[in-house]
C-alpha cells in the first residue's frame, strides 16, 4: 500500500505523549519461549494453533493498542477483565474466528478503503490531520522492536473493516421502538429517593456457637480443602536501569531496557543449554539474592516491586526451574526455584479456628438472610391498603432504622468526574441499590438483598422526572447508546456462537 519512508527520530516519545500508554513494555523484543518449547496453543477449524502462532497474533493486540485501535480491541476482548493473559487469549481466538468468518462472507476491503483508515489512525495524527512522517517513523522505530511491518498495520485495519461489515449485516432490522425509549430513557434520567434498611452480619453472630461435633463435621466435608499454604523460595537475578536511567522517558528510556532485554535473553538461554544458575550468574557478573519462603498469598518482600514476581516463582517447578525474563518498570528479573514446601492436610485441631470462624460468619449471614426476609415482609404487609398501619410504624414495630440515600439518577452524569471532584456521601453499595430499586414504583419496597458479608433492604420513596434543559439532546445520544447496545448483544451471540462452530479446544495447561 503505502511505502512512507521519511524518518522523524522523535517519533517515540511524540507517541508515548499522546497515547499516555508504557510504550516500553510493546516495544522491547523479546524471544518466543513458547517456540523454543514447541507448544501447542489451541485447535481450531480442524487445525493446531502454534504458540509461535498465537505469540505472533498477540503482537497484533499490542500493535493495535499501540496505533489507537481502540473500538477494534475493546470489540474483541470484551469480557476478558483486567487479567493481561486473558485479554490477550481472548484477543488471538476472536480475530482468528472474525478472519475465518470474513472469508466465509466473501468481505474483501479494496486498498482505497485500507489507506483511508490508516489516514485516519490516532496514532497517525498531527494538528493538520495525518502526518506522513509520523506514519514512517512508525513504521521504522515501532514496528522494528516488536518483530512486525508496514503490512501488519494493514492487516489489522482490513480486519477491523470485516469487522465493522459483519456487526452492520447482523445489525438489519434492529431498532428501538418509541414507547421503549420513553421508557427507559424516563427510568434511566428520573431523580430516584430512596432510603434502605441495612443489616450487618456481624451484628448477628452474637450468641452463636460451634461446638466440636460441628467442627468435626465441617472438617470431614471440606477436608480436602484444609490445607496448609503451599510455600516457595527462589533465588534471583536483576537486571535493572541505572538510577539516572530510571528518570528518561521515550527512545531514550527504551534503548537501555532493549539492551537489558537482550542480556535477560542471553542469560535464559544459557540456563536452556543447562547451564547451572549460579555459574551463568557469575559469569553475567550479576549478584544472586535469595528470598525466604513465602505463599502466593504474601510474596517475600524482595519480590514486591511487581506482582507477576511472586505469581512467577509458583509456576517453576523441578522440571523447569527457571523463569523466562520477567519485565518490570525498571527492568528484568529471573527467577530460580531452590525449595518448595508443598501444602499438607491440616490437622483438625490445626484447622479448627478456621472452621469455626467460618462457621461463624456462614450461620450469621443465614440468620441476617432470614431477619432480613422477615423484615421485608413485615413492611410489605404494614403497606397494603387494606392494612392502614403505614410504612413508619412498621419500621419501628420492626426496631430497624433507616438510611436515607442522596438522591440519584441510574444514569448519572459526569460531571463530577469531569470536574475533577468525588461524589459526596455515595454509598460503596450504590451500584447494587441502583439494581434493587430500578424497577419499582413509589412506596414499593424491595427484597433483601445480600451485599458482600452484609445486605440491604431498600424502600423507593418516590421519583421525579428529570428537568434537564438538555433532555431532547440527551434523549438522542440515549437512543444511540440503546441502539448500540442492542447491536452490540447480537454481535457477541453470533460471535459465540461461530466460537462453537470453530469446534474450539485449548491445550492443556
Amino acid at each position: 500500500m503505502m511505502k512512507l519512508l521519511r524518518r522523524h527520530k522523535d517519533w517515540l516519545m511524540i507517541v508515548i505523549a499522546i497515547l499516555a500508554i508504557p510504550f516500553v513494555f510493546y516495544f522491547v523484543q523479546r524471544p518466543d519461549y513458547g517456540a523454543m518449547r514447541s507448544d501447542r496453543f489451541a485447535h481450531i477449524y480442524d487445525r493446531n494453533v502454534s504458540m509461535l502462532e498465537a505469540q505472533q497474533i498477540a503482537r497484533l493486540l499490542s500493535l493495535a493498542q499501540a496505533i489507537g485501535m481502540s473500538d477494534f480491541v475493546q470489540t474483541l476482548t470484551a469480557g476478558a477483565g483486567l487479567n493481561q493473559n486473558q485479554v490477550a487469549v481472548q484477543f488471538i481466538v476472536n480475530l482468528l474466528v472474525l478472519r475465518h468468518e470474513a472469508e466465509r462472507l466473501g468481505l474483501r476491503p479494496s486498498a482505497t478503503e485500507i489507506a483511508d483508515v490508516v489516514r485516519k489512525l490516532p496514532a497517525f495524527q498531527s494538528e493538520s490531520g495525518f502526518d506522513m512522517n509520523k506514519f514512517s517513523d512508525f513504521v521504522r522505530n515501532g514496528l522494528g522492536p516488536m518483530g512486525l511491518g508496514e503490512e501488519h498495520i494493514e492487516q489489522l485495519v482490513r480486519d477491523e473493516l470485516c469487522l465493522n461489515e459483519i456487526k452492520t449485516l447482523l445489525a438489519t432490522g434492529i431498532t428501538v421502538s418509541k414507547g421503549e425509549l420513553d421508557e427507559n430513557f424516563q427510568r434511566g434520567y428520573d431523580k430516584f429517593y430512596v432510603s434502605v434498611i441495612r443489616f450487618r452480619s456481624a451484628d448477628f453472630d452474637k450468641g452463636i456457637t460451634v461446638n466440636d461435633e460441628d467442627v468435626q463435621k465441617y472438617y470431614d466435608a471440606h477436608k480436602a480443602e484444609l490445607k496448609t499454604e503451599e510455600k516457595r523460595k527462589v533465588q534471583f537475578v536483576q537486571l535493572g536501569l541505572t538510577e539516572e536511567q530510571k528518570k528518561l522517558t521515550g527512545k531514550e528510556r527504551i534503548e537501555p531496557l532493549q539492551k537489558l532485554s537482550d542480556r535477560a535473553t542471553d542469560f535464559t538461554q544459557a540456563l536452556l543449554e543447562g547451564a547451572d544458575f549460579q555459574q551463568v550468574a557469575g559469569k553475567f557478573q550479576l549478584p544472586v539474592r535469595e528470598t525466604g519462603e513465602f505463599t502466593a498469598a504474601a510474596p517475600d518482600p524482595q519480590l514486591k516491586a511487581d506482582p507477576q514476581l511472586g505469581a512467577g516463582a509458583f509456576k517453576l517447578s523441578a522440571q523447569e526451574p527457571n523463569s523466562d525474563p520477567i519485565q518490570v518498570a525498571d527492568g528484568f528479573y529471573i527467577l530460580h526455584l531452590t525449595g518448595i514446601t508443598e501444602a499438607r492436610p491440616l490437622t483438625v485441631e490445626e484447622a479448627k479456628p478456621k472452621i469455626v470462624e467460618a462457621m461463624k460468619k456462614s450461620r450469621a449471614r443465614e440468620v441476617m438472610s432470614t431477619k432480613g426476609a422477615e423484615v421485608m415482609n413485615q413492611l410489605r404487609e404494614a403497606t397494603k391498603p387494606s392494612a392502614g398501619a403505614g410504612l413508619e410504624a412498621a419500621i419501628q414495630k420492626a426496631g430497624v432504622k433507616f438510611e436515607k440515600i442522596p438522591p440519584f439518577a441510574l444514569i448519572e452524569e459526569e460531571k463530577t468526574k469531569l470536574e475533577g471532584k468525588e461524589p459526596k456521601n455515595e454509598p460503596p453499595d450504590l451500584a447494587a441499590i441502583k439494581d434493587a430499586v430500578a424497577f419499582l414504583n413509589p412506596g414499593e419496597i424491595s427484597d433483601f438483598v445480600p451485599s458482600g458479608e452484609n445486605g440491604f433492604i431498600a424502600v423507593l420513596e418516590k421519583r421525579e422526572p428529570s428537568a434537564d434543559a438538555n433532555a431532547g439532546e440527551k434523549k438522542a445520544a440515549f437512543e444511540k447508546r440503546l441502539l448500540d447496545n442492542k447491536q452490540r448483544i447480537v454481535f457477541f451471540e453470533w460471535l459465540r456462537d461461530r466460537q462453537q462452530a470453530a469446534g474450539l479446544q485449548f491445550s492443556k495447561g
